[in-house]
């Protein structure tokens, strides 16, 4: 079966060329089962090759397919190859599980959209640029793989390029992730100096014998690669394109937050978990950023009213935890929380895009109310979902959030103030979750008449597919459950041979479960769980039972209130700071270096010329008389010079 591991990014690109070859000339259902088909067979081959790689022995679950070599330049050598191990079979699967279901709910979404066939070419593209990025063995196949998906993300966020917002969202998207990039490039020359190789497996063996633990060369190249995983993962300060890729299509939204895109960069530190462990410096600088992007996204989203904004900065603040996780180095409980969020975050956004479709493509959350009653599966399968995200235990992301705060708190790598910030944005995340629940499904309906009269459930195309979701988010995580509770963490025993630190992970789970620590981390456990149930709570009050308290506290808090409601304003500082100047000083240079210097210059010497030309013209007369003149003129002259000069 290994053979067949190419169909994986294959069968999506055949999908994309199949419709995007025939792009107009195929009816809508052969579009569709054309792109979910190519999907759900990619899904289907993952899921074979997964439970095959499972019956090898633990030291052999690496198995690499070389296609063909691509690139061969002095020591630089490098293979349009494949890697399969236990990290790239958790991300096949995730990408193309949820995927596959974010296509099916898309023949609903967009049936009436008159570009269907080129958002389902886009897609399958997407599709294929996320699982090279994901199988690839070598870092600069990884890169290809990894622009292709920033290259989707702008196509699809501006989709509805008519929209001045929507194009210039793609353009934001992409250009923010080119400056990320160029870090990432820089990160991998570094790599390729130091050990003459970009292939996975010789780099992370032959790293710690040309590398200097902790030194400054490789803390750069950590460094430098982080900056691009900041850019395609929307931490501080390149998050800035993540909430504006909300002008795509709902179900652009779900894949990009949850199984594509945004994801990459966790994986790609995952990855080169060998690498950060020698520049501890460049690990806390991950857990930093990453707690502080957790912090500052979930602060904002407690007072957007648009219903994907808030779902929007929920994945900044979802992925801070993550690379939080990276930087504290548990890369297994970073990979657990990106799969539990894939699962739980698709699910809000196809909810969300249930909504809006049943609210006549309204997002803002002041218009809506009491929709429980009209949407019933939307609304159960989206409530699945918010538990998941707020933590209540017996939900998936209880075991992966519980799992990062301990790391955080437990590691040599940790710092109780790391926790402090994981705990803090626990209780903010389902203060604004539940906040979206309440002023959406419950109170008074605030929509208009037109609008209620034809509110309605969303078709089953879209609705089977939050089900199978739901039904992910609920048991996805007991993969991955402490071993406090006496059981074996199957997560962590699958990926111990990729990640370096598992093994360091595993004793000292074994530590707590022989009673060491146990009590310290069920009494956390405790507190996150408790400061859980209390935002929920005040959300109720806020929003549900005395929403005049709401309103009082805005008022009271006006100016905080206004600067979360404005993000902090950092759009407009960018704007100011970098955004303005850059297109003044550009204007500067079009205007005076480029028009007036060098064009005038240009142009000046041909004025000059040109006068000079018009001046010998005058001698051009076309008559023979003038010319035979002027010749003997001449003849006498050169005579006179000749026998006088």
């Amino acid at each position: 079966m290994f053979e067949y591991l190419y169909l994986v990014p294959i069968l999506p690109l055949a999908g994309f060329l199949i419709n995007g070859l025939l792009l107009g000339r195929l009816p809508r259902p052969v579009v569709s089962f054309v792109a979910c088909t190519t999907v759900g067979l990619s899904f289907i081959v993952s899921l074979l090759l997964f439970f095959e790689l499972k019956e090898l022995p633990v030291e052999a679950r690496v198995i690499e397919q070389v296609l063909f070599p691509w690139i061969s330049a002095g020591s630089l050598h490098a293979n349009i190859g494949f890697l399969l191990d236990p990290l790239s079979a958790v991300m096949i699967l995730v990408v193309t599980g949820v995927g596959f279901l974010i296509h099916i709910y898309s023949i609903g979404y967009m049936h009436h959209d008159p570009c269907f066939g080129r958002y389902f070419t886009y897609m399958n593209l997407f599709m294929f640029s996320m699982l090279v990025l994901v199988l690839a063995d070598n870092y600069l196949f990884m890169f290809v793989g990894w622009e292709g998906v920033g290259l989707c993300s702008y196509l699809l966020i501006g989709f509805w390029y008519e929209k001045q917002s929507a194009s210039d969202a793609g353009k934001k998207a992409f250009i923010v992730n080119r400056i990320g990039d160029f870090g990432f490039l820089i990160g991998m020359f570094i790599i390729f100096w130091q050990v003459g190789s970009l292939d996975f497996r010789t780099v992370m063996q032959t790293a710690p014998e040309v590398f200097v633990a902790g030194g400054a060369l490789i803390t750069a190249a950590c460094l430098l690669m982080f900056v691009g995983a900041i850019g395609k993962s929307a931490q501080i300060p390149l998050f800035v394109w993540l909430p504006d890729a909300m002008e795509g299509p709902t179900p652009v939204s779900a894949l990009i937050h949850a199984a594509t895109m945004v994801t990459a960069g966790v994986y790609m530190i995952a990855r080169s978990n060998v690498l950060y462990l020698m520049a501890p410096d460049a690990l806390m600088v991950v857990a930093i950023i990453g707690g502080a992007t957790a912090l500052f996204a979930a602060t904002i989203g407690l007072a957007q009213n648009d219903i994907k904004r808030v779902l929007a900065y929920s994945t900044v603040s979802q992925l801070g935890y993550m690379f939080l996780a990276c930087g504290v180095a548990s890369f297994t409980a970073g990979i657990f929380h990106l799969m539990t969020h894939a699962f739980f975050k698709a699910l809000l956004f196809l909810a969300a895009g249930s909504v809006i479709h049943a609210m006549s493509n309204e997002q803002d959350m002041r218009k809506m109310g009491g929709l429980k009653k009209y949407v019933p599966i939307t609304y159960a399968t989206m409530l699945i979902a918010t538990l998941t995200i707020s933590g209540i235990p017996g939900f998936s992301g209880f075991f992966s959030k519980d799992e990062i705060l301990w790391k955080a708190f437990s590691s040599p790598y940790g710092h109780p103030i790391l926790w402090v910030i994981g705990f803090v944005t626990a209780g903010l995340t389902a203060f604004y979750m539940f906040r979206l629940i309440y002023l959406t499904f419950h109170g008074r309906e605030r929509m208009d008449d037109h609008t209620r009269k034809h509110l309605h459930e969303s078709p089953k195309s879209m609705t089977v597919p939050l089900m199978a979701l739901a039904a992910l988010s609920v048991v996805g995580g007991f993969v991955g459950m402490p071993h406090l509770f006496g059981v074996t963490n199957y997560f962590e025993h699958w990926l111990e041979p990729v990640m370096a630190g598992a093994s360091q992970d595993a004793a000292s789970h074994a530590l707590a479960a022989g009673g060491g620590d146990t009590g310290l981390e069920l009494g956390l456990m405790f507190a996150s769980v408790l400061l859980v149930l209390v935002a929920i709570f005040m959300a109720r009050k806020f929003y549900h039972q005395k929403p005049e308290l709401a309103t009082q506290m805005c008022e009271r808090l006006s100016g905080v209130h206004r600067i979360l409601l404005n993000k902090y304003y950092v759009d407009e500082i960018y704007g100011a700071v970098v955004v303005r100047p850059l297109v003044n000083g550009s204007k500067f240079l079009w205007r005076i270096v480029d028009v007036l210097f060098i064009d005038g210059f240009l142009n000046g010497l041909a004025t000059v010329y040109s006068d000079i030309s018009q001046l010998l013209r005058t001698g051009q007369t076309g008559r023979v008389r003038t010319y035979a003149t002027v010749f003997v003129t001449g003849v006498a002259v050169i005579l006179a010079l000749m026998l006088f000069g």
